[in-house]
């Protein structure tokens, strides 16, 4: 029988009845007293010189309050990376200055030149289309190839060419690699590029900055994933604020997929405007702004070379890849290509040598940094695309092929060094041929042949890293900060208890989960737990909520501090009891002593530690309330299989997703509906990238794809009704809850299964075509028919 609450339940979200209500309290719902409007007038050239600016005009008009432009922020430091990548000659990466506001010169469009302060956002609007601009274009690089040659136009004068750093991995497996695969059996190499995204969360970002000048208080509100960082970031290397001066809030966030982790230039400038303005300054994206201002995500173009032994054993994995860092370095955009993506590369399989090698380039294009699954689906991709093409070029099963070749023994140490500890890569494939239903595959073809459709199956094995960790680790990777996390459990005099943690919350459903974790341990209703999070001025510390990492790394803060409760409440309770602490248990919120018929009831021990009329003092302090950091002893590795179905329209190239299932392995599952919530919209995310979703710039370093007009979002009827399994278990040997992490998985492990499929199909009508690069929109699908 299924649950009905804590651990393995799956109550209804409770953030969902104001989010459906419409009572969520957004940060553009929010509105001070007396606060000012401000409008950003950006580049709508990609590269030049700005050779006038004048405001004067502008400043004159009714209701602006203040007009900035860079040369109000040259005190002020640069918008800063926060991972610090060395090359493979042991340099560090170039990295250019960020500045708030375009100085001198702009480097891709969108970039904010001035920003308008008024009364209104239509004055400030109005006054931006008064300001005396004039760019002198300069050429601009797009293409990373054409960025990485010699001559090529440089996107920061100061730097010595286009490239941020190269990077080499394992750098002492490269010759061993160049060997293998030059005595290989057979050599399977692809050539493939990971389309450039635009994350669209349904709220656009948002920043407001207040001031308080009577303590001298910062305050901004602002759209973020991790409010702490923002805070520690822009304080510290920015805005020189104390952290004791600054708050940073985030309060409901409608969707980031990663692209609410980083600091942007508008939280500094509203953060700094309020202060220059004595009033509160608001910020709010435009979706057409969210285009040319947000971080971007995925842009690699690689060539990977899978090598195999006469038994079809893989031998060696070599990956050269341009990553595109766009214009500037955003938040963590170094580390996505590298220690994010190399480590990757292993994939579920035990080859015994894989070398990547990766040019980060500087271009004329928006920032690009993490999105859902970051560095993780652009493994995945090379690996699984490379392995089916091997398959289908040695004419062996693709699944088989996987088979022989998966890690079986664990813990299992990479040639990438990462450390898997748990894992069954069977075990999910097993699911997946029951829950995919493969043995009526060939029916299924024949029934799409009947209507003049080709049918394909596409299948894929993935693993992830979730859970950046340790800190000391990833410390000497180039990391800028502790990948740790925090929480504070406040047990009030009632019993009742608010559980302040260091993770946001931005659709993932924390208010619900959890609750469940505590209540579990305790053994009181989940109703009488509260999460609060999202404010740096109630949260002993956080480092957010990305990378899959919230159960892992900060449910596992808020385990170790729930045991602290409880060894406090326990010793408090045998003292009521007259009794041993090492007598006492806890049991659905209920202190006994064994064998005995004593007892006494959570409640009264906590109301027992806030009026201590009976109570060891000299022993136990009164209060209850404990805070614990929790850093991990390693990434948690969730994997899984996922199959998909494909009809393709030969006439057309008209792809239909017909069937999608998938088989993952998360570790123990707190709340199973959340979790199947996750991966359904994951593999929407991994569809629309496989399909639909592509982020286009002409050779001036124009968007094309600008809107929604251009750029296509995937709808209900793009997508079949999915098949979600997740029984296959293997806890996490090194977190105390036994998880792993779920947010990534489906748009890691949707993408190869969707092109595998098309592939699949195509063949399936006499056709032989290696690859085709996503999104697989009708006239590449067409082309390639016809073509091959």
């Amino acid at each position: 029988m299924p649950k009905d609450n804590g651990i393995g339940a799956s109550p209804k979200r409770r953030e969902d009845i104001r989010f459906l209500t419409g009572t969520g309290n957004y940060t553009d719902d929010m509105n001070i007293r007396g606060q000012a409007h401000v409008y950003f007038l950006r580049s709508d050239v990609a590269h030049g010189t700005i050779t006038k600016l004048d405001t004067t005009a502008a400043a004159a008009m009714d209701g602006v309050v203040q007009i900035f432009t860079g040369a109000d922020f040259e005190a002020v430091g640069s918008i800063p990376c926060g991972w610090q990548i060395t090359d493979l000659h042991g340099e560090p990466m170039q990295e250019p200055r960020h500045p708030v506001l375009a100085e001198g010169k702009v480097r891709h469009v969108g970039e904010p030149i001035a920003a308008i302060v008024a009364e209104t956002l239509g004055q400030a609007r109005d006054a931006a289309e008064a300001i005396e601009l004039d760019i002198a274009e300069l050429p601009a690089v797009v293409d990373m190839k054409a960025a990485a040659a010699a001559g090529a136009t440089k996107v920061h004068d100061d730097l010595t060419s286009n490239l941020c750093y190269e990077w080499g991995f394992v750098e002492e497996n490269r010759a061993a690699v160049d060997e293998a695969i030059k005595n290989a059996a057979h050599v399977t190499t692809l050539e493939l590029v990971n389309n450039r995204l635009v994350a669209n969360p349904m709220e656009p970002r948002v920043a407001i900055g207040d001031y308080a000048r009577s303590d001298d208080q910062h305050t901004l509100y602002t759209t973020s994933q991790n409010p702490h960082v923002i805070r520690l970031l822009m304080g510290a290397f920015v805005l020189g604020i104390p952290e004791h001066k600054l708050r940073v809030v985030a309060p409901d966030v409608g969707g980031g997929f990663g692209t609410k982790i980083f600091h942007y230039q508008e939280e500094a400038f509203c953060t700094f405007a309020a202060k220059a303005c004595n009033r509160p300054v608001k910020w709010t994206s435009s979706r057409s702004e969210a285009f040319i201002s947000d971080a971007q995500g995925r842009d690699h173009v690689t060539k990977v070379e899978l090598a195999l032994d006469a038994d079809n054993n893989f031998t060696a994995l070599r990956c050269d890849t341009y990553a595109n860092m766009g214009a500037y370095l955003s938040t963590f955009a170094s580390s996505v290509p590298t220690w994010l993506h190399g480590t990757l590369l292993a994939g579920n399989y035990k080859t015994p040598l894989i070398y990547t090698n990766v040019k980060a380039m500087f271009t004329n294009t928006v920032p690009v940094d993490a999105y859902r699954g970051a560095g993780r689906p652009e493994a995945t991709f090379q690996v699984e695309r490379v392995i089916d093409k091997a398959a289908r070029e040695l004419g062996v099963d693709p699944i088989a092929l996987r088979r022989q070749n998966y890690v079986t023994e664990f813990p299992y140490a990479t040639p990438v060094a990462v450390e898997y500890d748990t894992g069954d890569y069977n075990a999910t494939m097993d699911k997946l041929e029951e829950i995919g239903d493969f043995s009526g595959f060939e029916a299924r073809r024949k029934a799409s042949e009947a209507k003049g459709k080709w049918r394909g199956l596409g299948i894929n094995s993935y693993i992830e890293a979730c859970g950046i960790a340790p800190s000391n680790l990833v410390g000497q990777l180039g990391a800028r900060a502790g990948l740790y996390d925090a929480a504070t459990v406040r047990v009030n005099a009632t019993g009742s208890i608010s559980v302040m943690v260091g993770a946001h919350s931005h659709g993932q459903g924390h208010e619900t989960s959890f609750p469940q974790v505590v209540a579990e341990m305790i053994g009181i209703p989940e109703d009488q737990i509260d999460i609060v999070h999202g404010d740096t001025s109630k949260i002993p510390f956080g480092m957010g909520t990305y990378g899959s990492r919230s159960l892992a790394v900060c449910g596992s803060a808020m385990v170790r501090a729930t045991e602290k409760i409880i060894a406090k409440a326990t010793k408090i309770a045998a003292h009521l009891m007259e009794a041993s602490d090492a007598d006492v248990e806890l049991k659905d919120g209920v202190f006994s002593v064994a064998g005995t018929d004593k007892s006494v009831a959570w409640g009264d021990v906590t109301l027992s530690a806030y009026v201590p009329h009976n109570f060891p003092l000299e022993d136990i302090e009164p209060g209850l309330e404990e805070t614990a950091f929790y850093d991990p002893a390693n990434f948690t590795y969730p994997a899984g299989a996922y199959a998909c179905e494909v009809e393709v329209d030969p006439e057309t190239g008209k792809v239909t997703i017909e069937k999608f299932s998938a088989a993952d392995d998360f570790g123990n599952v707190i709340n199973p509906m959340i979790v199947s919530g996750q991966v359904h919209g994951g593999i929407a995310q991994g569809v629309g990238q496989a399909l639909l979703e592509n982020c286009s710039y002409d050779e001036n370093g124009q968007l094309l794809s600008a809107s929604y007009m251009d750029y296509a979002m995937p709808r209900a009827d793009d997508l079949p009704f999915y098949s979600v399994d997740h029984s296959c278990q293997t806890p996490c040997t090194h977190n105390p809850l036994g998880v792993k992490g779920c947010g990534e998985a489906g748009a890691i492990g949707s993408p190869p299964s969707v092109v595998n499929a098309v592939i699949d199909a195509l063949a399936s009508g006499g056709k032989n075509v290696g690859h085709i690069d996503m999104p697989l929109t009708p006239d590449k699908v067409w082309a390639a028919i016809n073509n091959a």
